[in-house]
Order: C-alpha cells, then sequence, then structure tokens
C-alpha cells in the first residue's frame, strides 16, 4: 500500500496541539504512528498494558533487551514484567531518546532557573493524563522520547542537543498487546529539543 493510501485508510486520526496531551487505547495487531508534522518536535510517550497501569512501559528492560540506548526500527518495548509491549516497524527519523526523561518544573528550575518555575512541563501533562485514565502519580515512570535527540558523552554525561527529525518524518509501532498510550507533546522552551519552538504532532491508528 502506498504511503499516501495508508494514511488515508487510517481509522483514526488526531493532532496534538503544541504542549498539550493526549491518551487512548491502542488495540493488539493495530499499528500506531506519531508524525512530527513542523519537524523538531519532542513527543514524551508513556505505554501501559491496557486495564492494568501497574504494567507499563520500562526503559531499564527495554535498553537491557536492545543493548542499546536509542530506539529504531525493530526496538522492541518491554514492559517491567518483561513482556512486549509494542514494536516499532518504520521510522523516518532513525534515533529515539529512553534516557532524557520529561521535563518537570522542579528540573527547569534546576537546570535553567527559578523563572522557568511556573512554565509548564510535560511531568504536568502525565500526571494529568494519568488521572484520567484513573491512575496517579505513582503510575508514571521513565518515558521515551521520540524524536529528541539526547547525546551521551563518553563520561556518561547526557546533552540536550537540536533535534535530528524534520518536517513529515514519522515513526510507526505494532501493538503485541492492547496499551493505552499517553503522548506529552513537550511544551519546553528552554532547550533545543523543540528548537525553542514547541509545534502539533499527529497520531495515526490503523
Amino acid at each position: 500500500m502506498k504511503e499516501s493510501d495508508m494514511t488515508t485508510a487510517a481509522g483514526y486520526r488526531s493532532v496534538i496541539g503544541a504542549g498539550d496531551y493526549w491518551w487512548k487505547t491502542i488495540k493488539e495487531g493495530e499499528v500506531f504512528r506519531i508524525h512530527d508534522l513542523e519537524g523538531n518536535q519532542a513527543a514524551d510517550t508513556l505505554f501501559f498494558k491496557a486495564g492494568d497501569l501497574a504494567e507499563r512501559y520500562s526503559a531499564s528492560d527495554t535498553i537491557k533487551k536492545q543493548k542499546a540506548l536509542y530506539l529504531s526500527v525493530g526496538s522492541k518495548l518491554i514492559s517491567n514484567r518483561g513482556n512486549v509491549l509494542l514494536e516499532i516497524i518504520a521510522d523516518t527519523c532513525g534515533r529515539h531518546d529512553t534516557v532524557g526523561g520529561a521535563c518537570s518544573r522542579e528540573s527547569n528550575t534546576m537546570r535553567y532557573s527559578m523563572k522557568t518555575e511556573p512554565m509548564h512541563a510535560c511531568r504536568d501533562s502525565f500526571i494529568r493524563g494519568v488521572q484520567e485514565m484513573g491512575g496517579g502519580i505513582a503510575d508514571l515512570t521513565c518515558n521515551i522520547n521520540f524524536f529528541m535527540n539526547v547525546p551521551v558523552t563518553p563520561a556518561g554525561d547526557l546533552r540536550f542537543a537540536d533535534g535530528i527529525s524534520a518536517p513529515g518524518r514519522y515513526v510507526e509501532m505494532r501493538a503485541m498487546m492492547d496499551v493505552v498510550a499517553l503522548i506529552s507533546n513537550c511544551p519546553q522552551l528552554n532547550n533545543p529539543c523543540n528548537g525553542w519552538n514547541p509545534t502539533p504532532v499527529e497520531v495515526l491508528i490503523w
């Protein structure tokens, strides 16, 4: 099927505004795409087993399984119980971060200045989303930063660098069980992960 036909055939599509959040259940076997509409946008994402928030994406298990810090085609997203939640089956960006975490008001204050404390952050969006899903703060864990570039130095330090995505790039995953995806479309203005200009992303399911 041609790319244009696949997009048209999507049974669900929605645009997540800059700095907004979104969550939805993806059924086993469905394909889920996150589409970077304008380029250089970080989509902070969590996954949970549908109906059981206690089983969720595990960064440490995923990194250990892949033997790699970055995700791309063929990467399996592993839960804290060792099960495969989703598998990446297509990727036109080629690199997605597993260690940078989600921005919070606390981390913004520590990294930048006290002036940033009132600024909206991904952790705020994750808290609101997981509460709507029937959970709480204790259900939040380390997330994936789709399209985000976080190089790791030889000394083990992290660097928040300019993104390597571009308008129209996307990542696609096939759900290996019923999962709930929770996305914070990052509002970060203090580092170059969004090019200092947060923009919308699109999600599609078919």
